[in-house]
């Protein structure tokens, strides 16, 4: 019950993350301008009278829940590299927002899109292959203690 409930709230948590912070990027026009352009052409200009508490609230508070749902997606699915991957992005936008740099805020999105579409496209408990290990996966041996 727990592991699909952590594993309902990584998925969701995790796009949720990038969506955020790419709206709440759109809605900073003098921050990061190139973003700022784009809402401007969607029509989310409006967005920017929030410009100082999108950057000094929402986005840090948003880099934080992604990287709170990439540490519980560790302890779910166990695979250190796709947790690490998954944290490189909230905490280059968290440093992009605190340091008003573009130079981390925008490789920081690029990161967060990679890794959520890494996500979608591949199996996250996909540890072990039954075909190698006759139908047994050692990994939850592991866990169970059988």
């Amino acid at each position: 019950m727990f592991n699909n409930l952590s594993n309902m709230i990584v998925r969701i948590g995790d796009k949720a993350g990038f969506s955020g912070a790419l709206v709440a990027g759109i809605g900073c026009s003098a921050c990061f301008p190139a973003l700022g352009a784009i809402g401007a052409a969607l029509g989310l200009g409006f967005l920017s009278q929030w410009e100082s508490v999108l950057v000094s609230w929402v986005i840090p508070l948003i880099a934080v829940l992604v990287m709170v749902v990439n540490v519980l997606g560790y302890f779910s699915h166990g695979q250190w590299p796709r947790a690490a991957l998954g944290l490189i992005g909230p905490i280059l936008i968290l440093i992009g927002a605190i340091t008003m740099s573009e130079w981390y805020f925008y490789p920081g999105l690029g990161f967060m899109l990679g890794v959520s579409v890494w996500d979608m496209v591949s199996a996250r408990n996909k540890r072990c292959e039954p075909k190698n290990t006759g139908g047994r996966c050692e990994h939850n041996e592991e866990k169970t203690g059988d």
